[in-house]
């Protein structure tokens, strides 16, 4: 194929950029096949974003039952906050390993040895004693490796199912499973541990998901995946579209190492400080995500609401109200950002990194005042920790929405690749961790009492405060540098 330029007439949306705004360009039925999904391949992602929801209920099974975990090993704030840590930092480095493999044997089979993996491990440490914490640590471990496996696959199998347009819609829906797979996690933890009074139950349903994940992976997901690779690529370029072919060898796709690619991203201001940016959202989310629940108890017994656990199973009501305001602010944010950036990207070129800023700013404060109220009124405290999760909800999608077209499209996924190192190894495989140790710290120093022991969460928890005005700060920056790299990222 050869380089062409066709004119088009002036976009509706002049000033519209964005990935949105490449994939809604019209481009002529010659110039791009067309590929018309078939209902096989619906399925296929259904099965997809059923995996990828129990992934996640996974995950967030420990934070929903986290004070009779702590009470069964006997484990201080910092020991309960490397648990997520123990977790997350195996996921992430997994993640390349599994990403690696995935572009070269057979995926379907890689996906099903993970969840193979990740059940079978999380079933087993349902049955470990309280003698031997040290293996639970390491299940917890195993479990990440395992969710690797499938988190870096699952999504190229659905870009390789549909074409541009349906591609980003169905993307979409699989990562949206995010949310609620978190949420329904501290449903199904606290719910479990509550009907049957014996917390290790809330470990043997997800393994039983799984299997049923299993079950349909085999059945519907071919064996082997057409791996796209797309004739022509349309970049939209102030109201002109180029068409360009990207077979090797012809100009314009020069390869570049791995190591230059890096190099190249760390020159890209937008890139840097976005990245920054999300690993500071990273940071509070993986916080909140472990703690809230047994901060909001600690505050329930302080105030005289509850009675301190001293029995065998707690109560886990926190988990099942923070788990439904998890799904509901999650889901909301996603949607309520992608739209708000759409409209506003009509009459401010920087508008995504402004967006993200002012959301970041309002969802510390909203922490801010949900840690000072929560020694008065739990029910504020629920309120305000709802509105901080939205508005942090509300960067996902425009953060990515960033990446893509403040970078070259041969650059992108070791972009995505690189943001993700950074955002969990800076943000929340180290926050959980972080938050107990300091709290550990302030309790040692001062009488042991229940009045204490939410002090020193809450203290600890003022930190998320700042990261999050660091975090908007960034995205701030990242307004300067906006338009100029992504005009060249456009040439």
């Amino acid at each position: 194929h050869e380089n062409t330029t066709l004119q088009l007439p002036p976009p509706l949306d002049e000033q519209n950029y964005g990935a949105t705004a490449v994939r809604t360009r019209h481009v002529p039925r010659e110039s791009v096949p067309r590929h018309s999904p078939a209902k096989r391949d619906y399925v296929v992602a259904g099965v997809l974003c059923y995996a990828n929801l129990i992934n996640f209920m996974d995950w967030f099974i420990v934070p929903g039952i986290l004070l009779d975990i702590q009470k069964y090993f006997q484990l201080g704030d910092g020991g309960a906050g490397l648990l997520q840590t123990v977790f997350i930092l195996c996921y992430m480095l997994a993640a390349p390993f599994f990403g690696y493999l995935g572009d070269r044997r057979n995926r379907k089979v890689i996906l099903g040895a993970g969840i193979f993996f990740w059940s079978g491990v999380t079933l087993g440490s349902s049955f470990i004693n309280e003698s031997y914490s040290w293996i639970f640590f390491l299940s917890r471990g195993l479990v990440g490796i395992g969710t690797a496996s499938y988190s870096t696959i699952a999504p190229t199998i659905i870009a390789d199912l549909f074409e541009e347009g349906k591609r980003t819609t169905m993307l979409s829906v699989f990562y949206i499973f995010i949310p609620v797979g978190s949420g329904l996690g501290y449903v199904l933890a606290s719910s479990m541990a509550d009907a049957t009074g014996d917390w290790h139950w809330a470990f043997r349903v997800t393994p039983c998901l799984g299997a049923l994940a299993l079950v349909l992976l085999i059945l519907v997901v071919p064996r082997r995946t057409q791996r796209r690779t797309e004739a022509h690529r349309a970049l939209s370029i102030s109201g002109t579209i180029r068409v360009a072919a990207e077979k090797p060898g012809v100009q314009g796709t020069g390869k570049t190492t791995w190591c230059e690619d890096v190099i190249s991203l760390g020159k890209n201001w937008s890139f840097v400080w976005s990245t920054l940016g999300l690993t500071a959202m990273a940071f509070v989310t993986g916080a909140l995500g472990l703690w809230v629940p047994l901060f909001l108890y600690r505050a329930q017994v302080v105030q005289g609401l509850v009675s301190p656990c001293l029995q065998e199973s707690c109560n886990s009501s926190n988990s099942l109200i923070f788990g439904g305001i998890t799904i509901g602010t999650g889901i909301l944010g996603v949607v309520a950002g992608a739209e708000v950036a759409r409209r506003l990207r009509k009459i401010n070129n920087k508008a995504d990194p402004l967006i993200c800023a002012a959301s970041m700013f309002l969802s510390a404060l909203c922490l801010y005042v949900a840690l000072v109220v929560a020694q008065t009124s739990i029910l504020l405290t629920f309120v305000f920790i709802a509105f901080g999760e939205l508005f942090l909800s509300v960067n996902w999608a425009v953060v990515t929405d960033i990446l893509l077209y403040v970078v070259t499209p041969r650059r992108q996924s070791t972009a995505i690749a690189l943001q993700i190192l950074v955002s969990h190894l800076l943000g929340d495989a180290g926050s959980p961790y972080l938050i107990g140790i300091i709290s550990n710290a302030i309790q040692d120093k001062n009488p042991s009492s229940f009045q204490w022991s939410f002090w020193s969460l809450q203290y600890s928890f003022i930190m998320c405060v700042f990261v999050g005005v660091f975090g908007g700060s960034f995205f701030l920056l990242t307004s300067f540098y906006i338009e100029e790299d992504r005009k060249e990222a456009a040439q």
